[in-house]
């Protein structure tokens, strides 16, 4: 049985890295290497986020929740350079959206057959989407 946290490291965390990325480069036209000094993160991983190989699992970029709240981490990286631990907690928010909305469900059941998604509320039940 596989937590619903694992399967986000695996797949949610990478999407939301991938668009943080894009966004970086294009709305703040840095360069790869400029991008990962602020995600704190390494070039080479860039570079596969930038050719949808790594961070590929999950779409997010058409949920408006997600993407403003992918915005707003970046305008704070480029702006602000925010402490790891709010860095940590902007992360978690994000991935509680995503969870509270029900977007992880269909993937977790590709890792693991045992939660019924159908019925599972687990996700759904974090206070998420009252702080958006």
């Amino acid at each position: 049985m596989s937590a619903p946290c694992e399967v986000a490291v695996k797949c949610v965390l990478p999407a939301v890295r991938a668009m943080i990325a894009k966004e970086l480069m294009e709305k703040y036209h840095m360069k790869q290497v400029q991008a990962a000094r602020f995600m704190r993160v390494s070039q080479p991983a860039i570079s596969l986020y930038r050719r949808k190989i790594r961070g590929k699992a999950i779409d997010l970029e058409n949920d408006e929740d997600v993407s403003r709240l992918i915005s707003q981490m970046t305008e704070a990286l480029v702006k602000n350079n925010p402490s790891h631990k709010n860095l940590v907690q902007t992360y978690c928010r994000i991935c509680r959206t995503i969870r509270a909305k029900g977007l992880l469900c269909k993937i977790h059941k590709k890792f693991d057959q045992t939660p019924d998604t159908e019925n599972c509320e687990l996700c759904k039940e974090t206070d998420a989407l009252t702080h958006i």
